[in-house]
């Protein structure tokens, strides 16, 4: 699955200009297609957003971004094997510093003795957290709109490609409109639903409001 910068933007909590930087700097590209121009669109892998994610957290955390950007500088020089240290090691944090968990126990309990509360990124969970932001974004969802009086029952369905939704009225086939938020598109299948029926010349697909 690729997601483009809106829908990444949606699920990861980060702004598009964050997104544009953290692209144009080199920390974090998209590794499905990349700009080149205008009108195209960067796509990114899942795992993209794995790497999006962990960096918001330790953002969160109060680390800032210079000391992520040496933390990862430094897991790629010295353990070359983890392509994506963002999306593959677990994290420990003081808000100051940055630590991995390793097979070294001993590494882990000296950082425990500085008397720093240290917060613990479980990349098991984000990864969790993540999959069911992406089926919630990915559920159709059942509205009612009311058009003239009448009500009609209209499908959204999210458009996890180019972000935004498109939406149908199953009563009046052929009936769709889109919209880069639900309320917009609500608004948007409404016109589309008076513009159905003025053509029909009838509305009697509806159900009378009550």
């Amino acid at each position: 699955m690729n997601f483009n910068t809106k829908t990444l933007s949606k699920i990861a909590g980060l702004s598009n200009r964050q997104i544009d930087y953290w692209d144009r700097t080199h920390f974090i590209k998209p590794s499905v297609s990349e700009a080149a121009g205008h009108g195209s669109v960067r796509l990114y892998s899942f795992g993209d957003l794995v790497q999006m994610k962990v960096a918001k957290t330790l953002l969160d955390k109060g680390v800032s971004l210079q000391q992520i950007r040496k933390a990862i500088s430094y897991l790629k020089k010295n353990m070359p094997e983890v392509e994506k240290p963002l999306a593959e090691l677990r994290f420990l944090t003081d808000g100051e510093s940055i630590f991995v968990l390793t097979k070294v126990k001993k590494e882990i309990i000296d950082t425990l003795k500085s008397g720093q509360l240290v917060f613990s990124i479980a990349l098991g969970e984000i990864l969790e957290d993540l999959k069911g932001e992406i089926v919630s974004l990915q559920t159709e969802k059942k509205y009612d709109v009311v058009v003239r009086g009448n009500k009609y029952a209209v499908v959204l369905h999210p458009d996890i490609e180019d972000g935004g939704f498109w939406v149908e009225c199953p009563a009046l086939p052929g009936c769709a409109s889109q919209g880069d938020t639900v309320e917009e598109a609500l608004e948007m299948i409404k016109d589309a639903v008076a513009g159905h029926l003025a053509i029909a010349g009838s509305g009697r697909f509806g159900k009378k409001a009550s």
